[in-house]
This record gives C-alpha cells, sequence and structure tokens, in this order.
C-alpha cells in the first residue's frame, strides 16, 4: 500500500477535475482530451493507444484560451505530473 504525502503530486484526474471546475466554456479541441485525462492517473497510464503523457500534452497544446492565475498554476501543475510514473508495487 502506497501512501501519498503533501510533497507529492496530484493525480492527472484531480488536476483535469480542477480545470473542468475552473474553465467554464472548454474550448472545443481541448474537450476530448480533457475528457480522456478524467481516467488518468500517472503519465506512463494508457487511454487506449496512446499514454498518457501525450493525451496532457495534446490538451496542453489546445488550451491556449485557458488563461488566467489559476488556469497557469493548473497547467505547470499538469505539466509537473507528465513526469510521474505509476509507483512500483
Amino acid at each position: 500500500m502506497t501512501t501519498t504525502t503533501a510533497t507529492d503530486p496530484r493525480t492527472i484526474s484531480a488536476i483535469a477535475a480542477d480545470i473542468a471546475d475552473d474553465w467554464k466554456k472548454v474550448n472545443y479541441a481541448a474537450a476530448p482530451y480533457l475528457a480522456a485525462m478524467f481516467s488518468l492517473s500517472y503519465g506512463d497510464d494508457r487511454y487506449g493507444m496512446d499514454e498518457g503523457a501525450s493525451i496532457c500534452r495534446y490538451f496542453l497544446c489546445n488550451a491556449s484560451t485557458y488563461r488566467g492565475e489559476k488556469a497557469k498554476a493548473l497547467k505547470a501543475e499538469l505539466k509537473r505530473a507528465l513526469a510521474t510514473r505509476r509507483p512500483l508495487a
């Protein structure tokens, strides 16, 4: 059993939930990637044939209209989460 600490990064799905709560009118091109992020925990998770990190990068490329201080912070957190790998059991 693994435990998380305050220094552990949040899961991608938790970050996606905050983005969806904050970004009221999600760009049509970013929407499918944001939806896919809800099923990801780590950058090395798979969504169909794609790696989670790729889904997140595609989202970031299509989220240029998501602006503001909270948007900037959440995008930076998502970029940090891309490097997070699933803990070994």
